[in-house]
């Protein structure tokens, strides 16, 4: 927006500007053009008059040298002719249309607009005679160098002048674009951090600014006001619901088992999945209080270093191997305390890692593995369907071809809220020739907040996966 305001802006100056300029520099070329006329006019007419006496006195010798002087002192050619056009005296110059209006009695009204670029020479004619009665013609080849150069060294001035005032008239302009846009600038970067996470940016109570825009500045901090106290009261329930439902959950999960002694042997069925489904509910509430705090508590870093991480990944080892899986961790340890990472990575791996472990078919291999701002988990497992990649991340979202695996259907979920906590991305991607691969993205250093860490953690010396 702002290049569109300057654009028109300088579009404008520039006309205004060229619309005083080209006619100021006109107008000095005509009349320094009418100032030569006159000059040399005046010299034709004392020309013409010494010509109108010589001829009467039947004398033309005085006027040779007096026609011979003006030449050298001015360098202007000068010819005097008669009546029918033969030679008086002088030469050099002739305008056969100038000498015939001459003849009729009419002196030269005007001469072509000098400008520095021309015209070189022009012809002045003035008539010899008395009264009505033409004699002869006066021809003055008169030159321009002199008035050429004022009229460039007038017109170089303009020019000047132009470029100064454009100069300073867009320097005014694009502080004003800049005053009326502040506001729109700043409501972007909020806007921006909003979008990020930072649910408590606000823009700043600035008195720069149009005040229609400084109006909307204030109602978008109050909507924001509004829209963050909704989501901290939606997190709120979210998590005092699944905290104070853990308590009768847990009371009647002991209620169900003190009942085992009292079943007959046809309810045994029954019995056993009441309990696999308290035993699900009571999962799926551990993960909404987690995915609460999670939301609750973006903003709060836990970073680890690079050998803290490997050494948490290569613990699931363990797990892995009694399902019959191979891990690979290929996580850099070096770098000391200060190659660090957020937490949220460690997290997004640890469910990763428990999702590939429940889907994987017994004999897979998962590989974890960092590069440069990437931390990738990939398995060798089914993977799924490109539309079933693009719902995933959902809340509450299962594959269809295993609903029978014990899970809330929260866990990626909770990835991609932690991956947004600590500025990153979560992207689900194809392995090949088969698999699934959960990818977290790191911002760069020059990034938003967070960004720092990552890098440091996923240094150079990592290569790319």
């Amino acid at each position: 927006m702002r290049r569109r305001i300057l654009t028109v802006q300088a579009v404008l100056i520039g006309c205004l500007v060229i619309a005083l300029a080209v006619p100021l520099a006109l107008a000095y070329s005509s009349h320094r053009t009418g100032q030569l006329l006159l000059q040399r006019r005046a010299d034709a007419t004392r020309l013409a008059e010494l010509a109108d006496q010589a001829v009467r006195d039947g004398d033309t010798s005085g006027l040779a040298a007096e026609v011979s002087r003006y030449a050298e002192l001015y360098g202007t050619a000068v010819a005097i002719r008669g009546r029918d056009g033969e030679p008086v005296t002088g030469g050099g110059v002739w305008d056969a249309a100038a000498a015939d209006r001459a003849l009729s009695g009419r002196t030269t009204g005007g001469l072509p607009l000098v400008t520095p670029f021309g015209p070189g020479s022009a012809v002045v004619a003035e008539p010899v005679g008395r009264d009505a009665q033409v004699s002869g013609v006066v021809l003055l080849r008169v030159t321009t160098g002199a008035a050429r150069r004022d009229v460039a060294l007038v017109w170089a001035a303009i020019a000047a002048g132009a470029v100064v005032a454009v100069g300073c008239a867009l320097f005014a302009a694009r502080r004003l674009a800049r005053w009326i846009l502040r506001p729109v600038t700043e409501l972007d970067a909020t806007t921006r951090a909003i979008a990020e996470g930072r649910m408590d940016a606000r823009v700043g109570a600035g008195r720069r600014g149009p005040a229609e825009l400084r109006l909307l500045e204030r109602r978008f901090n109050a909507m924001a006001d509004a829209v963050s106290a909704a989501l901290d009261r939606q997190r709120a329930f979210v998590a005092d619901a699944s905290h104070e439902l853990r308590t009768p959950l847990t009371v009647l999960s002991l209620r169900l088992e003190n009942l085992e002694p009292h079943l007959t042997e046809s309810g045994g069925a029954d019995y056993a999945e009441a309990l696999a489904e308290v035993d699900r509910l009571a999962r799926l509430l551990a993960d909404l209080l987690a995915l609460a705090r999670v939301e609750a508590d973006a903003g709060a870093p836990e970073p680890v270093t690079r050998a803290e991480l490997h050494g948490r990944l290569s613990a699931w080892r363990e797990v892995f191997a009694a399902r019959g899986l191979s891990l690979a961790v290929v996580v850099p340890e070096g770098g000391g305390e200060a190659a660090v990472l957020p937490a949220a990575a460690a997290r997004i791996a640890d469910i990763a890692l428990d999702n590939a472990a429940k889907f994987v078919p017994s004999g897979g291999s998962v590989t974890v593995s960092a590069g440069t701002g990437v931390l990738r988990v990939s398995d060798d497992g089914p993977g799924l369907a490109p539309e079933q990649r693009a719902a995933a991340l959902g809340r509450f979202w299962r594959s269809p071809g295993h609903g029978n695996v014990p899970g809330s259907g929260l866990g990626l979920a909770i990835a991609a809220e932690l991956a947004r906590s600590c500025g990153g991305t979560l992207a689900l991607l194809p392995a090949e020739p088969h698999g699934l691969v959960v990818e977290l993205r790191l911002p760069e250093a020059s990034g938003s907040r967070g960004a720092e860490p990552a890098r440091a953690a996923l240094g150079p010396d990592a290569g790319q996966p």
